[in-house]
């Protein structure tokens, strides 16, 4: 990431190695005294020299669990949003009054309304909140970037933009729709993740992997001119995911051979028991209240 600097120290030069710092603020499982857990996401990504918070989960623990872990919410520099459900976004405005300094990075279509449910039997359960379809986050001073391209949120720290959708074995995840109705489909565009370059490999965090965990691994591949992958973390979306899917999961984390992964939340028990099988030496958990540390 370019960070690490020469030091002169009593006639030789060491190398000054700065820590990037991932700790999982909100997910649906907490662990450790005090902590709090809820159906939702939120990660703070420390690199050093910048701060990021990615996704807000839904509002009941972001506050509680970052106080309990000593993170001030006000020097993140970035807010960045997975997509616009509300178990990803419901804290933001806490998140916005905590941090009045911090950009806020978006798809355009995470402001849409959103809803799920089952096929021909409307109404629909609202997944977006009014704050979000209002775009009750644009306020004097803050500096809002809604765009659909791999952005650079701050040095070192990327999200994917709109990832396309390349196979036929992916799909959302889910019975997600833009209207109450349920008559039309959300493709959930607004779906993207982040990926930190290092000197040993990309950690990349999913917020839900709407757009397919293939589909996104393959997109920042080529952002990335395939390089290597030290860490995925996040959630999947493979709780109602077909045989074949998670078999192509499988085949293609084998193919990009991540030294660790850590999935939760929408990733599914069945899924998260299978790649557990699979990678028995790869995989960690993860629960609210988790601090993870990578020397560049």
């Amino acid at each position: 990431m370019g960070f690490k600097r020469s030091v002169q120290q009593r006639g030789q030069i060491r190398v000054k190695t700065t820590m990037i710092t991932i700790t999982l603020l909100c997910e649906n499982t907490a662990r450790g005294m005090g902590f709090l857990g809820e159906h939702g996401l939120a990660w703070w990504i420390d690199t050093g020299q910048h701060r990021v918070l990615f996704d807000t989960g839904q509002g009941m623990t972001l506050l509680p669990n970052a106080a309990r872990l000593g993170l001030d919410l006000a020097t993140a520099d970035a807010i960045v949003l997975s997509h616009g459900h509300h178990d990803h976004v419901g804290g933001l405005e806490q998140a916005l009054q905590a941090a009045p300094g911090a950009a806020l990075y978006l798809h355009p279509r995470a402001i849409e309304p959103k809803f799920s449910g089952s096929e021909g039997k409307p109404p629909g359960r609202r997944l977006s909140l009014p704050f979000m379809e209002t775009e009750g986050f644009r306020t004097a001073g803050r500096r809002v970037v809604a765009t659909r391209e791999p952005t650079e949120v701050v040095p070192g720290v990327w999200m994917t933009g709109e990832v396309p959708r390349a196979n036929d074995f992916e799909d959302t995840g889910g019975p997600f729709c833009l209207d109450a109705e349920l008559t039309r489909p959300d493709p959930l565009l607004d779906d993207q993740t982040l990926y930190l370059p290092t000197s040993r490999g990309l950690l990349v965090i999913f917020g839900c992997a709407h757009a397919g965990a293939v589909n996104t691994l393959r997109h920042i591949a080529r952002l990335t001119g395939d390089a290597p992958i030290r860490l995925l973390l996040g959630g999947l979306h493979l709780e109602r995911a077909t045989p074949r899917r998670i078999d192509e999961t499988v085949r293609a984390l084998r193919t990009c051979r991540p030294q660790k992964m850590g999935f939760c939340h929408c990733t599914g028990l069945h899924a998260i028991r299978r790649l557990w099988d699979e990678f028995p030496d790869a995989c960690l958990q993860t629960h609210a209240g988790m601090k993870m540390e990578f020397a560049d």
